[in-house]
């Protein structure tokens, strides 16, 4: 397991995230933003958001201390919060999956989305039990994301049915099909990791094609959003990197577990900032689930 613990006092932005927003020019603008990121609780609408939910991404690291980003998929009600503090979730890992049977104690990232109504909320904080078919999650911070470049769907998870094991493929590199899904995408979810703050996951959206890959390697552009550059940060810290791509009408996923990079020198085009992310793939696994 890895070592990684998550401060459960930490305030405001890391070093990290503090870097970046010097370099784009937004310190301004993200300082409004800090009290976000002191700890926070599940409170308001957001158990009812979160038991209407049938779609997060998690991001953690498995037993080998790699980090995945992986989907969890259900009926309404597979979620709960159980106190303003713990967030339930039933198991929906099959075997296969990069972080079936993820190791308890380390720090987690959960971003929920309703694409219907074209709202999410992160959710970052310390995996407490996995035992009983589910897991719990001590939450240390919650809060709504804006709904820019989430794309309005419908999700319908009538039962807790996984995949199978027979279902999974890996490979250290990504095949024909895993390109073409990731070009006909509109939706995807990296995770990150900063060595204090935790494993984070997150939602990044586009117009199609908005997303390039070879066999190797994945890029896309970064668009303007809340100037918080979370995600950002971490890679300024720490380049491992995690990405997860779901084909929404066939239940096809894509995970990739890797190394991100930032190119600050692109031109910016098609309302995008000039910011480009690399990412370069080091494990893949490709499945199919309900």
């Amino acid at each position: 397991m890895s070592s990684q613990q998550i401060h459960t006092n930490a305030v405001g932005f890391h070093s990290g995230e503090l870097a970046v927003q010097r370099r784009a020019g937004v310190e301004a603008q993200a300082a409004r933003l800090r009290p976000m990121m002191a700890p926070g609780e599940l409170r308001g609408g957001a158990p009812a958001f979160v038991a209407h939910a049938s779609f997060a991404a998690i991001g953690a690291r498995d037993r080998d201390g790699r980090l995945w980003t992986s989907p969890l998929i259900g009926p309404p009600g597979f979620m709960a919060v159980t106190t303003p503090t713990r967030l339930s979730l039933r198991n929906l890992l099959p075997v296969g999956d990069p972080l079936h049977d993820l190791p308890e104690g380390q720090p987690v990232g959960i971003v929920l989305i309703d694409f219907a109504s074209k709202r999410r909320v992160r959710i970052n904080g310390t995996l407490a039990a996995t035992d009983g078919g589910g897991l719990a999650v001590d939450v240390v911070q919650a809060y709504g994301n804006c709904p820019q470049y989430i794309h309005p769907r419908r999700i319908s998870a009538e039962s807790d049915a996984t995949a199978t094991a027979s279902d999974i493929e890996q490979s250290s590199s990504l095949g024909a099909d895993d390109i073409a899904l990731i070009h006909s995408a509109d939706t995807f979810f990296l995770g990150t990791t900063h060595p204090e703050r935790g494993n984070d996951a997150s939602h990044r959206g586009g117009p199609t094609g908005f997303v390039h890959a070879d066999h190797n390697t994945v890029e896309w552009p970064d668009y303007p959003g809340n100037n918080m550059f979370n995600s950002f940060g971490n890679l300024e810290i720490d380049p491992t990197a995690a990405l997860l791509f779901v084909d929404f009408e066939s239940g096809r996923t894509l995970q990739m577990s890797g190394r991100a990079v930032v190119d600050w020198e692109k031109s910016a085009g098609h309302g995008d900032t000039g910011r480009w992310v690399r990412f370069t793939a080091e494990s893949v696994v490709s499945s199919r689930r309900p």
